[in-house]
Parts: structure tokens; sequence; C-alpha cells
């Protein structure tokens, strides 16, 4: 049998895959599918200071190969999710991804600070929210934005740091320089692609926020291209995301230089998802004769 474990910024994991934040909540309605000690990690939902309810309805869209969202957020805030959502994670063998979003370098600061306090293995920062003191700019787009909001959250954190990447720039290889020269301990890429769905009866547009991220299948080349040259730019540890479904998906995004991955999108249409995924990995190491799965990682051959 294949060894599946994965040592990820000094937290071992016992299989490559987690679930990606903002797909999965906080595991209570896929416990009823499956085991989630089955996984590798789970990424909760993302974190903000206080309790959000998210954007007015309709927030989904369907597209052809996936999905597009403007949910907003909607969470019940840290100091709850520490309190009632912890323990409930605690009963399951697996390690806790707590993702923390923030509107300004202070209140990342401040929610890295805290969540680092808390029972959790790991902290991922979503950089693709908008500072609110540079007219809404996402912190993810300018690398000088990076550097401060990474490094200011990395003095504050206790737990391996793990920067979320927004795809919607220029050279996501420059912003993840950034975010690695700042301190980031892994990062996690991608974040959706910005897209927008139009009712044409009544010609407006069909989410509320006008436009949205999209995820699924559709958006997996792009992924994998974008692991590719993060790989290529840095020395961290990668997470990689965006539009895996099975095994033989997540071999791929391995191969491109993740160390390991995470499934989201794919499980509104199969809640078990990543149990089939992890077995179909397995048979695939198997036939392949493939030991370790940290031997796949960056193993493309190109040239």
């Amino acid at each position: 049998m294949a060894d599946l474990r994965v040592n990820f910024c000094g937290i071992e994991l016992k299989n490559p895959i987690t679930t990606a934040s903002g797909t999965f909540g906080f595991g209570h309605e896929y416990g009823e599918f499956f085991d989630l000690s089955q996984l590798g990690g789970i990424g909760v939902k993302g974190l903000t200071p206080t309790e959000r309810l998210g954007n007015p309805a309709p927030r989904i869209a369907e597209t052809p190969q996936g999905i597009l969202n403007c949910v907003g957020l909607q969470n019940p805030g840290i100091d709850r999710f520490i309190k009632e959502q912890i323990p409930f994670l605690r009963q399951y063998d697996t390690k806790i991804i707590a993702n923390v979003s923030g509107n300004t370098v202070e209140e990342y600061e401040g929610m890295v600070e805290k969540i680092s306090d808390a029972d959790v293995d790991l902290i991922e920062m979503n950089i693709s929210c908008p500072n609110v003191k540079c007219g809404g700019m996402a912190f993810g787009t300018q690398p000088k934005m990076v550097e401060e909001v990474v490094s200011a959250a990395k003095a504050k954190a206790k737990k391996p740091l793990i920067v979320k990447l927004s795809p919607n720039v220029t050279d996501i290889a420059e912003i993840a320089r950034a975010a690695e020269s700042a301190g980031a301990d892994a990062l996690s890429l991608i974040n959706t692609l910005l897209g927008m769905r139009i009712d044409i009866e009544k010609r407006r547009p069909i989410l509320s926020n006008v436009m949205g991220g999209l995820s699924g299948p559709a958006v997996f080349p792009v992924a994998v291209r974008m692991v590719y040259q993060v790989r290529r730019a840095v020395s961290v540890p990668i997470l990689g995301m965006g539009g895996i479904r099975t095994g033989r998906d997540i071999v791929e995004m391995l191969l491109a230089g993740a160390d390991a991955v995470a499934m989201g999108t794919v499980m509104f249409n199969d809640p078990t998802a990543p149990v089939k995924a992890l077995r179909e990995l397995e048979e695939w190491m198997d036939a392949h004769g493939v030991k370790s799965v940290s031997e796949l990682s960056g193993a493309v051959e190109v040239g």
C-alpha cells in the first residue's frame, strides 16, 4: 500500500485531501454522508471578526462546468466558531484548517492572533478581501499590499500560516513571491475566478452582487497552470485547489507542484467525492508503483 501521509508545514496529514473553505461549512452536513476522519484536513467556512449574514439572494448561479457564488462570507463569527464548532470538529481524527478574512490589516492581525490561541492546526488567510483603506482593492492583487498584510499577520501567528491567493491578478508568481518573502509558511491556490451571468429575459445580472466567484471543473486547467507557475517561484508548501473532482485530478495537481489538495464545488454534486477520490488516488499509485504521495509533488516533466 502506498504511503499517503503528507508533511505540510510540520503538520502530518494522513492523506493529501482536505476540503476547500466556503464549500464545507463546518462539516455537520457532510458528516452524515461519510466519516470525516477519512480526510487529511478540513478547511472550515471563512471566518470574520463578527457574525455576517452574507449577501442577499440570489447568490448562486449555475454555469457550464461550475457555479458562480457571491455568498459574501456568511459565518457566525470567530468567537462562536471557537466555542461551538471546534469541539464538534475535534470528534474526528483530522486536522482543522481555520480560514480567516478581514477588511483592514488590523482585522487580519486580530483574527490571526485570536485563532492562534484556539485548538486548530493550521490558519489559512484569505487575502481576496477588499482593503477598505485602499478604495476596496483586494489585498491579494498588489505585491506591496500582500507583503504588508502577510507580515503583520505572521507576527501574530502561533500556528502555520497559509496564504490563499487570488487568481484575479496579472502575475500569480509575483504575488506568491511577495507572500513568501513576508513570511507565509505555505500558499493555497486558486481562489475563485471573477465571473458574471445575465438573465437574458430580465436583462439583469443573475447574482444580487452582479459578479461572483467561479469555481468547479471549468477552472481546473487554470488552477493547474497557476500551481505550476507558483511552484517554480517559491519553496514553501502549496495547497492546490480549483475544480478537483477525482483521484486522477489530484495526481495532476500534485505533479504540477502541490503538496496537498483541497476539494470543494464537486461536493455539492456528490458529497462523498473526497472519499471516492482518495480510493482512486490509492489505486492509481499502486498501479504505477508510486510508494509515497510526496514523490508526486512537482514531478511533472517539461521539455
